[in-house]
């Protein structure tokens, strides 16, 4: 792929629209469903993560940072892969994996929406 990702194209929908800068852990680990203990243990573990954090050491995450840990999370989660893959993958080639995370993610969805639909006929 020649042309390059924008970077709203790989996060999550409740992220993309919002129009702010920061997001709080609580905010980040609820758009991609998982608990705030993994965010701050990925943070350790993948240095590319770097939060804000106030003076009480509050965590403010990026849109930057939601789309790294959303590339994280689609390839331990979904793809199988160990933290030291998917550190590899993403100094590799990070834009092509997050788009597959945010394609695989789309697809999901409608998954999720067709399943219901199917349901109600």
């Amino acid at each position: 792929m020649d042309e390059q990702l924008n970077i709203s194209e790989t996060l999550p929908e409740s992220i993309a629209e919002q129009e702010k800068l920061w997001f709080s852990i609580g905010e980040t680990a609820e758009a991609l469903d998982i608990p705030a203990s993994t965010l701050r243990f990925w943070e350790k573990e993948f240095d590319m993560i770097k939060p804000r954090k106030n003076k009480k050491g509050d965590r403010f995450y990026s849109k930057n940072d939601i789309s790294i840990l959303r590339t994280i999370q689609y390839l331990t989660k979904v793809k199988g892969y160990t933290l030291q893959g998917a550190k590899t993958a993403i100094k590799n080639n990070f834009m092509k994996e997050a788009e597959t995370a945010a394609i695989v993610d789309t697809l999901l969805k409608i998954k999720s929406k067709l399943l219901e639909i199917k349901k109600l006929l």
